[in-house]
């Protein structure tokens, strides 16, 4: 399956977007159980961080997107991209 990165932008106030985490993990922890290999988390100076995750196909990575509830919640702007490994 192609893998995909959402390269993300907090947007809000960092009390918000601490309201909607334990969701996006449950979220995430979801993505993984139903085989999409999904990884996050957040760069080590504030204000952003990413998603890495398989899908079959870009338009199944829109839909992973935005049902992400960081998304959803209009805690973060993002970019998704399709990532072309070439070295594992």
């Amino acid at each position: 399956m192609p893998t995909f990165v959402k390269i993300e932008k907090g947007i809000v106030d960092k009390k918000i977007f601490d309201r909607y985490v334990p969701d996006h993990k449950k979220y995430v922890l979801d993505l993984i159980r139903k085989g999409h290999k999904a990884k996050t988390g957040y760069w080590g100076e504030l204000g952003g961080g990413m998603l890495i995750f398989e899908a079959s196909c870009l338009e199944e990575a829109k839909e992973i997107i935005a049902n992400d509830p960081l998304i959803k919640n209009n805690c973060v702007s993002y970019e998704l991209h399709q990532w072309k490994i070439v070295v594992e």
